[in-house]
């Protein structure tokens, strides 16, 4: 928690002050008591005296004003508020090495499993779009709120030769700024990200670091997820071909473009990344004013007190 106006507290020594003052002229009305009185006669005139109780009407009133200090010293909490004013574009790598069967039942299946999850469980006003690359680039669903659409785009991908992901990133790129054409307005282009999903090192088309300095130089973060193993292996035209894992270069892709990277070996551990990536990219953070609980708090302590004073002094102090 977090305060606005934290200058406020210095009404808490105020309510040190009346709490010194009030155990003070208690001590001295017991002195001239003690003093002054017979305590026989004390006794036979007042037999029921409050005692003890006659300190529960200030020291409810004393609290509420303690809580009433925090309640206008602002005090604000950070909350989880769902997206909706985002742009995401998902970028699948289908190449042939995604035939792979070291993540069962293919890494292809797996990872359409996987995104389709994601999909759905994306912030409803979140815009994804869904990108498939190999040795071209199609660009299958253009950003939008419209998850049947997206899943089915995730479900129909095919597999073909060649990996080009530094085009995958610039096509993302620019579906996200045609996209953000259409909706920009006063509040300026709304965030977005590129999700970049693949398996093996590119091999053609432009350079993936170059591509990624465009996208932070366009301010838009790319979270990479190097998915499979390093003993996988696919049969092409009859034989059969390694296909292990390229983590060093979505390392710096991520790096590079100011996102983050993460690894899947399994289908589970690729389910668990893509459910951390639509907390992260379907929530933000946000100030919210926490000052109501404490501001009715103090004011039910204050009609307490005004209560329990009637009942113990028969007066409110």
């Amino acid at each position: 928690m977090t305060f606005a106006h934290p200058l406020w507290f210095l009404l808490g020594l105020v309510v040190v002050g009346l709490l010194v003052g009030y155990l003070l002229v208690n001590r001295r009305r017991r002195r001239y008591l003690l003093r002054f009185a017979s305590l026989d006669l004390l006794d036979r005139v007042a037999p029921a005296r409050p005692g003890r109780l006659r300190h529960v009407p200030t020291a409810l009133m004393l609290t509420a004003m303690v809580l009433l200090t925090v309640a206008v010293t602002g005090p604000t909490e950070e909350v989880r508020v769902p997206r909706n004013r985002a742009t995401v574009v998902l970028a699948i790598d289908v190449s042939l090495s995604m035939m792979a069967t070291d993540v069962a039942p293919s890494r292809l299946a797996a990872a359409q499993d996987a995104a389709t999850q994601f999909a759905r469980d994306l912030t409803p006003g979140v815009n994804l779009g869904i990108i498939s690359f190999s040795g071209i680039v199609n660009v299958l669903v253009s950003p939008t709120t419209d998850r049947a659409v997206a899943v089915q785009a995730i479900q129909d991908l095919t597999l073909d030769e060649r990996t080009a992901t530094g085009e995958a990133i610039t096509s993302a790129l620019k579906s996200i700024e045609t996209f953000t054409r259409t909706i920009a307005g006063a509040e300026g282009p709304p965030p977005a990200r590129i999700v970049l999903m693949s398996d093996g090192k590119e091999t053609t088309g432009r350079p993936a670091m170059e591509a990624a300095q465009a996208a932070r130089d366009a301010g838009v973060p790319i979270s990479t997820i190097s998915f499979g193993t390093t003993y996988g292996t696919v049969e092409i035209q009859g034989s059969e071909q390694p296909v292990a894992i390229d983590e060093a270069s979505m390392r710096d892709i991520a790096a590079i473009s100011g996102g983050d990277f993460h690894s899947a070996a399994t289908a589970e551990e690729l389910r668990t990344v893509y459910a951390e990536l639509g907390e992260q990219i379907g929530y933000e953070l946000k100030e919210q004013d926490n000052s109501r609980p404490w501001l009715i708090a103090g004011t039910l302590l204050v009609l307490l007190a005004a209560a329990a004073s009637l009942v113990v002094t028969q007066r409110i102090p």
